[in-house]
């Protein structure tokens, strides 16, 4: 298979703008996430995605590939849908910007059910909470999934709602992707036709788009303590992190 990383990036955001450019021990961040990307062994080709010109030069400038997409896309998946179609391939990963910390052997996880299952065509990874604080945490996405790993729902709320003295290990969702052409290309068009699907608006949630249409998205557990940066104070933590890491 031809598989291609992709990593969106955009420079606008509610919370933190400009963050993919943020210094993380000299190094802009989305830089850090293209290194440790960059070391997945079955990718043929790995591109940041991204509709601004300052995010681009920054690329170029590291030495990181970079495809400028429309400044339209609402979403990350839509961004590489774009790639999809200016770059054929049997595999397309999303990789998630804002997470400088994600490891490559997390990342190929993602990557090993397709070789096992040819008609595949969403996978996802998870990994157990272990912070209890992360469970009623509206902004961690809980992950449900059946026996055979198939996600049945994400939800932002604490669910399933533990009603009496059940042990359970809750589950989040870690944001790496694996998309077919034909997976990518549906999301795409519904997004075009209808916007987003109704239980996907309502949780925000990307990846329900696929579950309310009856896709099977496989989820994989991984063991990954990764920190997402969504804020200025989550930049700190990252930089502590990475700081200690480099001095070993």
């Amino acid at each position: 298979m031809k598989i291609i990383g992709v990593i969106p990036a955009r420079y606008e955001s509610s919370r933190f703008q400009g963050k993919p450019l943020a210094d993380i021990c000299g190094k802009p961040m989305i830089w850090w996430v293209y290194q440790h990307a960059s070391q997945v062994k079955y990718f043929n080709e790995l591109y940041v995605a991204t509709d601004d010109q300052r995010i681009y030069d920054a690329c170029v400038a590291n030495d990181m590939k970079c495809i400028m997409t429309s400044t339209s896309h609402r979403t990350g998946t839509d961004r590489i849908g774009e790639v999809a179609e200016k770059i054929p391939a049997d595999l397309y990963v999303n990789i998630q910007g804002d997470e400088p910390l994600m490891e490559p052997e997390v990342m190929e996880k993602a990557i090993l059910p397709f070789f096992d299952n040819p008609e595949l065509q969403v996978s996802n990874l998870m990994t157990k909470i272990n912070d209890p604080v992360d469970v009623v945490n509206f902004t961690v996405p809980k992950v449900i999934t059946n026996k055979e790993g198939i996600g049945i729902y994400l939800t932002r709320s604490t669910a399933p709602y533990p009603k009496g003295s059940i042990d359970y290990a809750y589950y989040k969702q870690v944001c790496v992707y694996g998309f077919t052409p034909a997976a990518l290309k549906f999301y795409c068009d519904y997004g075009k036709k209808y916007g987003k699907a109704k239980i996907e608006a309502i949780e925000d949630i990307e990846i329900l788009r696929f579950i309310e249409n009856g896709y099977k998205v496989q989820y994989i557990e991984v063991d990954s303590e990764t920190v997402a940066v969504d804020t200025p104070n989550d930049l700190k933590k990252v930089n502590e992190i990475m700081a200690a890491k480099l001095k070993k």
